[in-house]
């Protein structure tokens, strides 16, 4: 479990978080949602300790990341995959090698049970026969597909998503939604994903944790999204479902805004 204690955290003169509280249920599936700027990926990063805030304690397992040491910080980033926007993968090595790079110097495995485990990662996110390919040879999709087998080769318990979908064309953007559930359900892990794709947010998320103006202004199921008390959160979602477009009769956008 993540627990968030009443963190702020500025930029200089630029205030990011005020004064927020979350948590982050074992085994659940939480969207963190808010317009650009509105401080979703400096959030994420004090979940696994990138950041400190200037207030406030951030809990992972019991443990305050706010005052570990350096040993034990690095320990428990182990728990954690992340998927980052642009996927960061290595340009110079083979999509093989990228999966593999966290496992030769993070874990004690053998090269035979490294190449095992890679194989596992590609097979679980469908791309079993891509290892040799170096990530200019792949698609947008198939490179973040990859960048996801990395986040999962250490097996953690924790999977962050920062704007999974990001970029991609919607039938892309379908098969990494599949995936979180799939992933999430397979491997029993805890799934957080940063993003203001509110189709996404409605096909993979548990509950919905939505930022405005620094603060953590609405906590709550994802099913409660369109009826929530929330004119800033309201004003989200309705200009969201204008960008997806014409949404398909039996999807939850197509429920008129009040």
């Amino acid at each position: 479990m993540i627990e968030v204690r009443n963190i702020s955290k500025s930029f200089g003169d630029l205030q990011v978080l005020s004064d927020v509280s979350l948590d982050v249920r074992e085994g659940e599936k939480l969207a963190i949602i808010g317009r650009s700027g509105s401080g979703k990926s400096v959030l994420m990063k004090h979940l696994v300790g990138l950041l400190k805030p200037d207030t406030g304690h951030v809990y992972v397992d019991d443990q305050d990341l706010c005052c570990a040491s350096y040993e034990r910080l690095r320990e428990l980033r182990k728990r954690f995959g992340v998927l980052f926007q642009g996927g960061a993968l290595f340009d110079s090595m083979s999509s093989f090698e990228n999966i593999a790079f966290p496992l030769r110097y993070f874990s004690s495995l053998s090269d035979a049970e490294i190449e095992t485990r890679v194989q596992d990662c590609l097979d679980l996110v469908n791309l079993s026969d891509v290892g040799a390919k170096n990530p200019s040879e792949l698609s947008g999709g198939m490179r973040k597909r990859v960048a996801l087998a990395r986040a999962i080769s250490m097996e953690p318990a924790y999977i962050l998503y920062d704007e999974p979908t990001s970029g991609l064309d919607p039938e892309t953007s379908n098969t990494i939604n599949d995936l979180i559930n799939q992933l999430a359900r397979e491997l029993n892990v805890t799934s957080v994903v940063i993003t203001h794709d509110m189709h996404s947010v409605l096909e993979v998320a548990d509950r919905v944790a939505f930022l405005h103006n620094q603060d953590l202004e609405w906590v709550g199921p994802v099913a409660e999204v369109h009826d929530c008390a929330s004119p800033n959160l309201n004003s989200f979602v309705r200009a969201s479902e204008y960008k997806i477009g014409d949404p398909s009769p039996t999807s939850p956008l197509s429920e008129p805004s009040p």
